[in-house]
């Protein structure tokens, strides 16, 4: 940190709020408020302590800033702008436009030097916290003798709504507990939410709510520079705590008729406002998104010292390669998203005749794979034994052992799945991990953002259909299939066996562009034999024909454990003197995305279907169309023995075949 010139932090701090109040103006639609109220400790921030390089914003070992409040995004704009990013002053006016580098709430790959999505409020804020654990992780795993080419910050803006929203509460609990003191938080305390004081909805005493959590708290003015810059100072020197940093704003300050009221959050000040808003901030009144000549001076001098920095960093490198080549070969393959090629032959194969549940043949690639695949990191919402998510021989990750590859998230699904976002974002880590099926809906918001983010995420999701019994409905996922199949950029993969299940794996390592979601059995299921059947490696084109007689007059097509139904429906049908193809559909997705030459070569249109899932059938019928049917499970299920439950709300191999038969001639 240098020394405090507070007559240019102020010229810097305002020049963020009358870009930020020109561009929502301009666009007539944004959020003027925040970037007005936390320019101050952004600037210090910016200026004093964030290691970063706007030539190379994919340098490891910078420190990551996320503004959670992504409705505030001109802050981060205007930052981006002033420090010499890839982003110019027309790229500010062509705010919240098509096309343009500056969408309403930062995305990530949109904009340089954005490092995750935010909007969805305290996404981000988890996002953080899994950014940090990604550090602490990897610093463990790769510094040696302070050979240091781990060691960053991991900083994050947060605002009312993102700590009143229920993630926040379970990824400040998790980060507390694990003591990630890379991370820094700071909190825009403006006492304003849209419907107007927090005191409407909000009473808690933030500081105390935190240092429950086990966090290093300080209270400061947030338009204080000296107080600000001696916090974070004071938050770095913490080695045993993430940190918080409670900054008392006013929203929108510099507006004189708006500033601290709600008025000032979601809409543009007004022209008449900015006037006087400008007048009494010292900057020209005539001129929009102005920068004085010294803010591009002052604020720019972070080009040269993140060089600097990047190229320091470069020689520590260098060092350590000669130093400790193995390591160094590892560190570049995760750092590149190359793990090479031998955990490719590491995939085990199961055997015909047995009954194996898919769930227990995912633990199974796991302890084949892991130990070969550095940069995979698992863990499991407190469901580890059912979910089958710990590999052997693996440790967990804990405060007191950093170096653990297994996460113990506890029970908090929301803030597991955008921890993991935040993870894979920071680089280094493929993050997957363990809940039931069902519990997919307390995660989705952060699955939702993985897949908008196109981000390697896996999600092994067990328990997933009526298999499960005597749970009842409670636990037993009906629409959950239709739902995720729904959600774009997001590979839902349901295997119809245990090899099935090592595609499904080698399918969702080999996807780096975005989520994959393996959805798994608790109930045992018959291993299909691939001499006689079609091999399960045709997993990767997301449906095949299994099995078919010559000139076959019906498809039966199944995902998961109807699949063994079909086969079951098949026979019998062949006992009837009648000719069929049972269609594997592991993962429509992926199907979808063949040659229509192939799809239409599986599922031609000239041939009745007859589709079975233990799950809503809405997904279905753009296969079946209007000549064919659905055996699914549109209402919810029931508590008994899984057996009872398929013969008692209709999917069986006889009501396939009776709906095949009337579709017959």
């Amino acid at each position: 940190p240098v020394d405090m010139n507070l007559n240019e932090f102020q010229n810097a701090a305002n020049a963020i709020r009358g870009l930020a109040m020109d561009a929502v103006q301009k666009a007539n639609s944004g959020h003027p408020g925040m970037p007005m109220g936390m320019a101050d400790v952004a600037t210090v921030l910016w200026k004093n302590f964030l290691k970063h390089n706007p030539q190379n914003t994919k340098w490891f070992n910078r420190d990551r800033f996320v503004l959670s409040g992504g409705h505030g995004s001109m802050l981060i704009y205007s930052l981006l702008h002033l420090a010499g990013y890839d982003l110019s002053l027309d790229d500010l006016k062509n705010f919240r436009q098509w096309g343009s580098k500056t969408p309403g709430h930062p995305e990530y790959s949109d904009t340089p030097g954005v490092e995750t999505t935010t909007g969805p409020l305290g996404q981000g804020f988890a996002n953080a916290v899994g950014m940090a654990l990604a550090e602490t992780s990897l610093a463990a795993r790769f510094n040696i003798n302070n050979s240091n080419i781990v060691d960053h910050y991991t900083y994050c803006l947060v605002g009312d709504g993102d700590l009143q929203e229920g993630i926040s509460h379970e990824a400040a609990s998790f980060a507390g507990h694990h003591k990630l003191n890379k991370l820094i938080v700071l909190y825009d305390d403006n006492d304003i939410t849209i419907d107007g004081a927090t005191g409407l909805s909000f009473s808690e005493d933030i500081e105390k709510r935190f240092e429950s959590y086990g966090w290093h708290v300080q209270k400061v003015d947030g338009h204080n520079f000296e107080e600000i810059n001696k916090s974070i100072l004071a938050a770095q020197s913490e080695t045993k705590k993430p940190s918080i940093i409670s900054c008392k704003t006013k929203i929108g300050f510099g507006s004189p008729n708006k500033s601290g009221t709600s008025d000032a959050h979601g809409a543009p000040l007004g022209e008449d406002e900015v006037k006087l808003a400008k007048e009494k901030l010292g900057l020209p009144v005539d001129k929009h998104f102005f920068i004085g000549p010294k803010v591009l001076t002052f604020m720019r001098t972070q080009l040269d010292d993140g060089i600097s920095a990047n190229k320091k960093w470069d020689g520590i490198f260098d060092q350590y390669k000669k130093s400790y080549p193995d390591k160094a070969l590892v560190f570049e393959q995760i750092m590149n998203k190359d793990w090479g090629s031998n955990w490719k032959k590491q995939f085990p194969a199961f055997k015909a005749g047995s009954s194996v549940a898919t769930r227990k043949a995912s633990g199974a690639v796991l302890n084949s794979i892991a130990p070969h695949i550095p940069a995979l990191m698992g863990g499991s919402a407190d469901l580890t034994p059912s979910n089958n998510t710990l590999p052997k021989g693996e440790e967990s990750f804990s405060a007191e052992n950093r170096i653990g590859r297994y996460i113990r998230y506890g029970i908090r699904e929301h803030a597991m799945g955008s921890i993991m976002n935040g993870m894979a974002l920071h680089g280094g880590i493929i993050p997957y991990s363990g809940t039931f099926f069902v519990f997919a809906d307390y995660m989705r918001p952060a699955i939702r953002m993985a897949a908008l983010m196109k981000q390697q995420v896996i999600y092994v999701f067990t328990h997933d259909s009526i298999g499960l019994g005597e749970d009842g409905p409670t636990h037993q996922p009906v629409e959950h299939l239709a739902s995720l199949r729904a959600m774009p950029n997001l590979t839902v993969i349901r295997p119809a066996d245990a090899n099935e299940t090592v595609e499904a794996w080698r399918a969702a390592l080999e996807n780096t562009n975005g989520p994959t979601a393996i959805v798994l059995t608790r109930q045992g299921l018959p291993v299909l034999n691939q001499e006689e059947l079609a091999p399960a490696k045709n997993l990767a084109y997301g449906a095949y024909i299994l099995t078919e007689d010559d000139n076959p007059e019906i498809i039966l097509m199944a995902s998961g454990s109807e699949i063994s139904i079909a086969l079951e429906a098949k026979e019998i049908l062949n006992e009837k003197g009648k000719k069929v193809r049972v269609v594997s559909v592991p993962a429509t997705e992926l199907f979808d995305e063949q040659s229509t030459t192939y799809r239409k070569t599986v599922l031609p249109a000239n041939l009745p279907k007859v589709a079975i899932e233990a799950g809503a059938s809405q997904s279905w019928y753009k296969y079946t169309g209007s000549n064919g049917t659905v055996i699914g499970l549109d209402r919810f299920g029931a508590s008994a023995p899984y057996k009872e439950l398929y013969k008692n709300l209709g999917i069986t191999s006889e009501a396939v075949v009776n709906a095949a038969m009337e579709m017959l001639p």
